[in-house]
C-alpha cells in the first residue's frame, strides 16, 4: 500500500492507496511545531482504526509546500515506517514538461494537480485549486504545464477583510440567495462568495482563449464545493485529485528508474 501525503499551509492530507484505488483518506492540521512522534501517535491510530496495519505501508509520497515539516516527516516515515518517502520536486522527477520560467519555483501541489487532470480528463484542461491560496493550474494539448495564476485563498481574504474594517464582524460563509445583501451579513457573503465566483469566473474565462482546445475546468481543494456553486465556469469538483497525482508521479518515476 502507498501512503501518500498533501502538506499544505493550513491542512495535511493523507491517503492511503491499493494500487490505484484510494482506500482511505484524512484531512489534518497542519502544524509546524509537531514533532514527529505526534505525528505518527495520530496517523497510526488513523490506520489502526481503518484496520491498516503499518507494515502493510510499502511506500511513502509527499508533495510539501511547507518546506519547514519536511525532516519532521522524513523522520517519522524513516523511524516507524522504516522507508525513505518520495518527495515531489518539480522539474526533478515530475515526468510532465514545464513550460515555464522556471520550473523549481512551481509548488509541487501545482504539478500533482495538473498531472492528476492531465491523466484523467486528457489536455488541455485547467485545474483550479481551492485552499489557502486560489491556484489556477493549465496543462496544454501537449500536455505541458504551462503555468497559470494565484490568487489569495476566500478565508485569507475574508480573515483580511475582518481584519483591516473595524466595523466589520466574522460570519458564516456560505452562498447567500441574493447577490444584493440586505444586512452586514448577507452582505460580507455576497462580496467574498460572489466575489469570488467573478475571479474564477473571469480567469478561467482568460485562460480558455489562451488554450487550444476546449479545456474542461476541474476543481479540487476544501473549499471547492462552496466555489462550485456559485462559479459558472466550473464543470467538474474532484475532491481526491491531489493525492491522485502524488499516487501518479510517484508510480511514473518508480517505473522509469525500474
Amino acid at each position: 500500500m502507498l501512503l501518500a501525503m498533501d502538506v499544505g499551509n493550513t491542512n495535511t492530507k493523507i491517503g492511503v492507496f491499493d494500487g490505484a484505488r484510494l482506500v482511505f483518506s484524512w484531512r489534518l492540521t497542519t502544524r509546524r511545531e509537531q514533532t514527529a512522534d505526534e505525528y505518527w501517535l495520530i496517523l497510526e491510530t488513523l490506520l489502526r482504526t481503518h484496520g491498516v496495519e503499518p507494515r502493510q505501508i510499502s511506500g511513502v509520497a509527499i508533495s510539501n509546500t511547507v518546506p519547514p515539516v519536511q525532516q519532521t516527516f522524513e523522520r517519522m516515515c524513516e523511524k516507524y515506517f522504516g522507508l525513505y518517502p518520495f518527495t515531489v520536486e518539480p522539474g526533478v522527477n515530475t515526468l510532465m514538461p514545464l513550460a515555464v520560467d522556471n520550473p523549481r519555483e512551481v509548488g509541487p501541489d501545482r504539478i500533482v494537480n495538473a498531472v492528476a487532470a492531465e491523466a484523467s480528463y486528457g489536455a488541455p484542461v485547467i485545474v483550479v485549486d481551492c485552499g489557502t491560496a486560489t491556484t489556477f493550474n493549465c496543462v496544454n494539448s501537449r500536455r505541458e504545464f504551462i503555468g497559470g495564476a494565484i490568487a489569495p485563498g476566500l478565508l485569507i481574504a475574508a480573515e483580511a477583510l475582518m481584519s483591516r474594517a473595524a466595523r466589520l464582524f466574522r460570519v458564516e460563509l456560505v452562498r447567500p440567495k441574493e447577490a444584493i445583501g440586505r444586512n452586514t451579513v448577507t452582505n460580507i457573503q455576497s462580496g467574498i462568495v460572489y466575489g469570488y465566483a467573478g475571479l474564477v469566473d473571469g480567469l478561467v474565462e482568460r485562460m480558455r482563449a489562451e488554450l487550444d482546445g476546449d479545456p474542461p475546468v476541474i476543481a479540487t481543494g476544501g473549499l471547492a464545493g462552496l466555489i462550485h456553486e456559485v462559479a459558472r465556469s466550473i464543470q467538474r469538483v474532484n475532491p481526491e485529485l491531489t493525492l491522485q497525482g502524488i499516487r501518479i508521479v510517484y508510480e511514473r518515476a518508480h517505473a522509469s528508474r525500474a
